[in-house]
This record gives structure tokens, sequence and C-alpha cells, in this order.
């Protein structure tokens, strides 16, 4: 979807695309800034040429799934909300509604969670473009960070929502876990980043 009309949808009252959508498009940002910050270190150092092409080329595929998960995540709520939609007239048709309700929560933490595991590639990829990145694209790599800290925040958050919703408790536990396991990631990657942009001299 073209950028200007995305932020006007996105401002728009429609239920969709919303926070999972904006979410995605932080990643794919955030992915961006890491191909562009690879690619300025490879013109202007040429050692690290094997490294920098292989971070260039793994964040184009991430942002191309995540540019993919924009869209992704507006239709599982769509299916959401036409679960929602299904008539209740009879036993049958309520238990019918009630099951296709749960199966659409459980399908709509899918595209979060790829959200979430793409951001953790590139906080990894971030950090490293700090550290052995050109320095005049350093600030580039600390945006992409806080970018994909967002991302990875926003995804969180998504599943966390459907989460509620689900009757299934031994698939909320294992996603409970997943979660938690991001949490511990998110929050050591975070403070080593913060950590070396402190100490940056502005």
């Amino acid at each position: 979807m073209e950028i200007k009309r995305f932020l006007e949808k996105l401002a728009s009252d429609a239920p969709t695309p919303g926070g999972g959508s904006a979410s995605a498009l932080a990643g794919a940002l955030s992915a961006s800034l890491v191909a562009m910050v690879a690619g300025l270190t490879l013109k202007k150092e040429k050692t690290k040429k094997k490294s920098m092409e292989e971070i260039r080329k793994k964040a184009i595929a991430i942002q191309r799934k995540l540019l993919r998960a924009v869209d992704k995540d507006a239709e599982s709520y769509q299916e959401v909300l036409k679960a929602f939609r299904l008539p209740q007239n009879t036993e049958e048709e309520r238990l019918y509604r009630i099951k296709m309700i749960q199966r659409a929560y459980q399908k709509a933490t899918v595209t979060p969670q790829l959200v979430c595991e793409c951001s953790i590639q590139l906080l990894n990829y971030s950090n490293a473009l700090i550290i052995k990145g050109t320095p005049i694209a350093i600030s580039d790599a600390g945006v992409a960070a806080f970018l994909a800290d967002a991302a990875l925040g926003g995804g969180l958050l998504n599943i966390g929502v459907n989460l509620a919703c689900m009757a299934d408790r031994s698939f909320v536990k294992k996603m409970n876990l997943v979660m938690k396991q991001l949490t511990r990631k998110r929050k050591r990657m975070m403070k080593d980043i913060l950590n070396r942009l402190e100490r940056i001299k502005v």
C-alpha cells in the first residue's frame, strides 16, 4: 500500500489498518535503515564487505516480510470482525460462531509474532551497525534500533490483546512463554544498544 494512502486510512475511523499494521510498518522502516547503513558502510570500508553484504541482504528480506505483514495484520483483524458477525439464532449457530471467533483470534496472533521475531533480528543488526558500521550513519543505526523496538513492543501488545480473548489455555500458556522470552531478549538488547549510543560524543 502506498505510504500516503496508508497514513490516510490509518488516521480514519475505520478499524483497519490499526496498531498491528503500524507496528509492521515501523519494523519495515527499521529494516530499510539497516540496509542503508550496511550499504553506506560497504562504500566506505571495503574490509567489512562480507558482513555488511550479509546484513544488507537479510535486512531487505525482512523489509519485504514486514511490508506484507502490514496488510496481513489488517486482514486477520477483518477475519475476527467477520466471525463476530456470524448469525447466532440457534444453538448450533451460536457454537459455530464461538468456534470461528476463537479460531480468528488465534490466527490473529501469527502476524504480530512474525513482527516480533523480525524485530529481534533487526535489533541484532542495528547493534552490529552501531559497533561496526560507518560512523557517519551511527544515528541512522540508532533510529533503526528504536523503530525495531517500537515494532517489537507493538507486536507483543497485539499478541497479548488477542490472547486475552482466547479460551484455549494450552495455546495461551505456550504464547505467554514465547512473549516472556521475547521480552527478556528485548530488554537485554535495548540496554546494550542504549549504553552504546549514550557513549557517542555529540
